[in-house]
Formats: C-alpha cells, sequence, structure tokens
C-alpha cells in the first residue's frame, strides 16, 4: 500500500469553451467519452500502488465532469477508490434530478458548482450557458438528492462588473446557503480570446481589484464564512454543525502533500518528483490502450524549491506555518520588517517560531510573499 492520500482525475470535456478559459479541455467528443474513461482506468491501474487505502480525498474535476456521458461518468465512479471526501465539478446547466441521484448514489459527497456570477449581462462576458435560475435548480436538485456539502464558485473583476453587481452576486448566492464559497478574481491568460476581446478594459479595472476582494471578504466573513484560504470560504461553527467544510483535497495541495493526478494534462507530485501528462487527447488514450504511461514531462523537486513552494501555499491559509519548515526560503531581514510593519504575525509556540500573514498583509498576499521569499 502506498502513502499517497489525494487523488485528481481530469474530466477534461465541455460544451464549450469560454473565452477566458486556459484548462485542458476538449469540446464535445461524446464518442470519446467511453475510450477516454477506459484509458483513466488503466492509467489508475498503473499507477495504484502509490495510492493509500483508503483515500483521504478524491476529486474529479475538468474540463466540465458533468458533461460526461452519465453512464460513462457512473462507470467511473463505480471503479475508483474509497475516499472520505469525493468531490465532483459541475456546471449548473448539466444537473438534473437523475444526475443528482446518481452522484449521491455513487458515494460522492461534495459538489463544486460553477455559478461565477448571477448578472446574465456578466454572464455573456464570460460566455457562460448557465443562467441565474440554472444555479437555483441545480442547488435545489443536489439538496432534494441528499446533498448537504456544496461549493459555490464566483468570479469578481469581470469586464463591466461593478461593486454593485459584485454585492448582488454575493447575496444570490447567499441565499442559496452553500457551505462553502471559492471568490476568484478574473485572470484573463495570455494567448485566450478573453485578453484579446476585453485586455484593455481589465487593465482599467485592475485598480478596483482591491476594493472588491475586500468587498468579498467582508461581506463573507460578516454572514458567518470562515476566510480559511485566499479566495475560500466555509461555515464553521454551530452553522457547519461541528463538521470540516474546509475543502480538504485543496488543503492537501496548500499543505505540500503529495497528491497523484490521473487524466490528459493531468499533474501529479510523488516523492519529489512532479509530473506533468501532456494534453492531447489521442495521444493519451492511444499509449493507454498500449498499456503504457502517456507522454508527460518530468520535474524533480530539490529541498529548495519544496521550501518555496510550501512558503509561498502555506501563507495563503489562515493557519501558521512552522518557520523551521521553510527557514531557508524565508528573506529574515524582510519578515522582521514585514513582523514590525504589522504585515506579518512571528509568533512562538511549542513548535517554535511560526508566521502567518496579519488580515492586512493577506490583503495585500502575493506581493508580501514574493517579498518573504530569499533571492
Amino acid at each position: 500500500m502506498g502513502h499517497v492520500r489525494h487523488l485528481y482525475v481530469h474530466l477534461p470535456f465541455c460544451a464549450h469553451r469560454c473565452g477566458y478559459c486556459d484548462f485542458v479541455t476538449a469540446v464535445g467528443r461524446h464518442d470519446q467519452h467511453g475510450s477516454y474513461v477506459d484509458a483513466l482506468l488503466v492509467e489508475l491501474t498503473i499507477e495504484r500502488s502509490v495510492l493509500a487505502e483508503p483515500l483521504d480525498t478524491l476529486f474529479l474535476g475538468g474540463g466540465t465532469p458533468t458533461f460526461t456521458e452519465p453512464a460513462e461518468l457512473a462507470r467511473l465512479l463505480e471503479r475508483l477508490p474509497v475516499a472520505e471526501e469525493l468531490t465532483v465539478e459541475a456546471n449548473p446547466e448539466t444537473v438534473t434530478p437523475g444526475l443528482a441521484r446518481m452522484l449521491r448514489d455513487q458515494g460522492v459527497n461534495r459538489i463544486s458548482l460553477g455559478a461565477q456570477s448571477f448578472q446574465p449581462h456578466l454572464l455573456a462576458v464570460l460566455e457562460r450557458r448557465a443562467t441565474p435560475a440554472d444555479v437555483r435548480q441545480a442547488v435545489a436538485h443536489l439538496r432534494e438528492a441528499g446533498f448537504d456539502n456544496i461549493s459555490l464558485d464566483l468570479i469578481y473583476g469581470i469586464p463591466g462588473q461593478s461593486s454593485t453587481d459584485l454585492a448582488r452576486d454575493l447575496a444570490e448566492a447567499l441565499a442559496l446557503a452553500p457551505e462553502h464559497l471559492s471568490c476568484y478574481e478574473l485572470e484573463a491568460k495570455p494567448g485566450t480570446r478573453f485578453t484579446h476581446a476585453y485586455g484593455a478594459e481589465l487593465a482599467r479595472q485592475a485598480e478596483a481589484m482591491e476594493g472588491y476582494f475586500e468587498q468579498v471578504v467582508d461581506t463573507l466573513t460578516a454572514a458567518g464564512y470562515r476566510w480559511y484560504e485566499t479566495a475560500n470560504f466555509c461555515l464553521e461553527g454551530t452553522r457547519a454543525h461541528g463538521r470540516e467544510l474546509r475543502a480538504r483535497h485543496n488543503l492537501g495541495y496548500w499543505h505540500g502533500s503529495d497528491y497523484l493526478g490521473i487524466g490528459m494534462g493531468a499533474v501529479s507530485t510523488v516523492s519529489g518528483e512532479r509530473r506533468r501528462n501532456a494534453p492531447g487527447l489521442a495521444r493519451y488514450v492511444a499509449a493507454l490502450v498500449q498499456g503504457a504511461r502517456p507522454p508527460s514531462d518530468v520535474e524533480l523537486i530539490d529541498r529548495e524549491t519544496s521550501e518555496r513552494e510550501k512558503l509561498m501555499l502555506g501563507l495563503r491559509l489562515d493557519e501558521p506555518l512552522v518557520l523551521a519548515d521553510v527557514a531557508d526560503a524565508v528573506d529574515r531581514s524582510a519578515l522582521e520588517r514585514f513582523a514590525a510593519g504589522g504585515l506579518v504575525d512571528l509568533t512562538e509556540n511549542g513548535r517554535g517560531e511560526e508566521i502567518s500573514l496579519t488580515r492586512h498583509g493577506r490583503f495585500l498576499g502575493g506581493g508580501v510573499t514574493a517579498a518573504l521569499l530569499t533571492s
């Protein structure tokens, strides 16, 4: 039995490709869903020895996993390892009562639903097909099927979005009482259609980002959500009914745990080696039909890289990092300067010195972390 407790499965199929998306996706391809699931199961067999039993977390991401042909999605879920937290990403327009029941029957206990916005004019800018009514109906179907751990994704910083639009989005999301919310600043990657169409508007809107970020945090924390990671919020205390509602799979990434990724374009980090499967669908399937690993790039992760990544990811969380675990990555003079300036908390306890960002430091986030890194 292996030691890896987190498994990511990539399902790349989508109804269409949104203009801002740079994920590894494949539009349509209904006739290839079955052969892709076959390939996933072969890759899982090849790699299974590194996995612990049971897993802590299993995450099906995409793409749009719930766009995958339901029979093939069910067949995949039946064959995957048991995990304490089993999350499936879904687009609202794909969630029917039957699909919601199937997911629940197959052991899925957490859904990540891509709402993005509740404003029709902003959904049009994002090229999203789901309407606000679709989001509400999807949540209703999931609740009726017995899901009690639903996460909603929202995006802010959309071209044409005002602070009033953002307030409405947050209010609409809170009305659905999700257990978890992920709120991301829109990032238009170079080369995407979105950057070509809206690059100038995004540049003009950049100054508003800090205000939008604070609006998100203030609104959700006032509503009883814990701001546990830069872009992520969960219910806690009595409203959480004693449950852990942070995204445990993502916590594995942020804590620097090893994880296995299978599927085209999937990334794994296991025992100091990072492997990225090539993104091509045909190449991926063809290799696994022959019983071989898919083509991939491999990177060895040395101690310096590991510590720098632990620092960058760990400071996104609202919990402290043990300084000794990242000491070689930290510029001590910068750390002491930021501690004196109220951006970093530097404390001492039984584990030794610990560091975390203050509330103000978290709003500045990446800039503070970058300045803390040794050159």
